[in-house]
């Protein structure tokens, strides 16, 4: 349990974090390891803590609002969250995921290092754009000059070639991000996008290596990943935390935020919450346009019996079907029924017709094979907005310009939405940390 507090005043608190998810929570407990001063408030406008991170009990099944599996890169943090778990709540799995291409063509991941598995004339095809792309970069890379690869879209074709391109990254990403990939930068989803060069084909063509991802493990609590947040919570007091409470303005001269129920004047605000979002709130004059999302349909199904037992996601480019990706929890935990999350792109404009989806989402399994004989039983459905962000020049530039301003005046924007950017929840908290470290005293 978390150690008493100072008493927080009527109207002030020293330290305001708006946000209690991984990242706000997160920084709550490494400011009190690095021994911040003074007294700390964390605000929500949800009923519950955990933003994205949440996680829904319902008819047996144990479904996240998206599917949230958890790579840690930093063993301390890992650590620091398991230890305050039940012995045996969290499993490392090795992971089993898998790419279908428009064509139908089941590879594993990813697919441009796969696509030795593709049929012989398709996989000779990607082989030889592959080969033509680095052939290109090579040639201009002698004559000193770089290629003028500026969006995401370029990128792809000049790294990977048309086929690898066309068949599954172009369209995939696509239905992901629901916008235009010229509208995003080439660098966007930074280190989560996998590298591959022809060599790295050839190696898995003659290893017989079925993952050059990112991780090829994960970890996952058998109560959903709110169990993650559950262990982050500890470090927040009782009174520290108060949900319900939306921020509605922040006043950055006289350091007053206003809230639906009350103001509240601060020293330090750190907030999770979207950078327009908090843009707006503090009257900040911004592109607005510089800030693109998308939104994400996110379904939770339970059935009544088993499906496939061999994977754990799969990712989908065809556009006959609506969802990019289908993840399996009842494989993680070896369930008797098959358990999905399905995840849908969406504009960030316009109403979600809740029902519409679902059938097509329903058809979709059944086309794609998921869905054989099982009978639906239980679902649930969130709309998760804003989900992707569009990285771009235009909205690194603002970002960076925007977050800096705020800084200035005593607000720290973080996380994924604050800082705008692509990113893991482990991330989040590597970037709450050092921020809790930078302005301890």
């Amino acid at each position: 349990m978390s150690s008493p507090t100072a008493p927080i005043s009527e109207g002030s608190v020293e330290t305001l974090v708006v946000g209690a998810g991984v990242s706000g929570l997160g920084f709550r407990g490494f400011w009190r390891d690095v021994g911040g001063p003074g007294s700390v408030l964390v605000v929500d406008k949800a009923p519950a803590p955990g933003g994205w991170c949440r996680s829904i009990q319902q008819d047996g099944f144990v479904w996240d609002y998206s599917g949230h599996f958890f790579h840690f890169r930093h063993k301390d943090l890992e650590q620091r969250l398991v230890e305050r778990m039940e012995s045996g709540a969290v499993r490392t799995i090795v992971k089993r995921s898998r790419v279908v291409d428009v064509d139908g063509c089941e590879v594993s991941f990813p697919y441009q290092r796969s696509i030795g598995e593709l049929p012989t004339p398709a996989w000779k095809q990607c082989l030889v754009d592959l080969w033509h792309a680095e052939q290109g970069r090579a040639t201009t890379t002698s004559a000193r000059s770089a290629p003028a690869t500026t969006t995401f879209k370029e990128m792809l074709y000049a790294r990977l070639g048309r086929s690898i391109s066309e068949r599954f990254l172009v369209p995939y990403n696509e239905k992901l991000y629901a916008v235009d990939l010229d509208d995003l930068d080439a660098d966007c989803m930074g280190r989560f996008f996998p590298t591959t060069t022809f060599a790295d084909v050839m190696q898995a063509l003659g290893s017989g290596s079925d993952d050059g991802g990112y991780n090829a493990t994960f970890t996952y609590p058998r109560g959903g990943a709110v169990e993650y947040v559950n262990a982050l919570l500890q470090d927040t007091a009782p009174e520290e935390l108060a949900l319900n409470e939306e921020l509605t303005a922040i006043d950055l001269k006289t350091k007053v935020a206003t809230t639906t129920k009350r103001a509240i004047h601060f020293e330090r605000l750190v907030t999770s919450a979207p950078l327009p979002t908090t843009l707006r709130a503090c009257s900040l004059a911004h592109d607005t346009t510089a800030f693109g999302s998308n939104r994400v349909l996110v379904f939770n199904l339970g059935f009544d019996a088993k499906g496939r037992d061999d994977v754990h996601w799969v990712y989908f480019a065809a556009k006959t079907l609506p969802f990019y990706r289908v993840g399996f929890y009842d494989n993680i935990f070896d369930d008797n029924r098959m358990s999905l999350y399905v995840e849908i792109g969406l504009e960030s404009m316009g109403a979600v017709d809740v029902d519409f989806w679902k059938k097509r989402v329903l058809q979709g399994l059944i086309d794609a094979g998921i869905v054989t004989h099982q009978n639906l039983v239980s679902w649930h459905a969130i709309v998760m907005d804003p989900a992707y962000v569009h990285i771009n020049a235009r909205s690194l530039k603002e970002t960076a310009r925007t977050r800096a301003a705020l800084e200035e005046a005593g607000v720290f924007s973080i996380g994924r939405y604050g800082a705008w950017t692509y990113c893991s929840i482990e991330d989040n908290l590597v970037e709450a940390r050092a921020l809790a470290q930078r302005l301890a005293p």
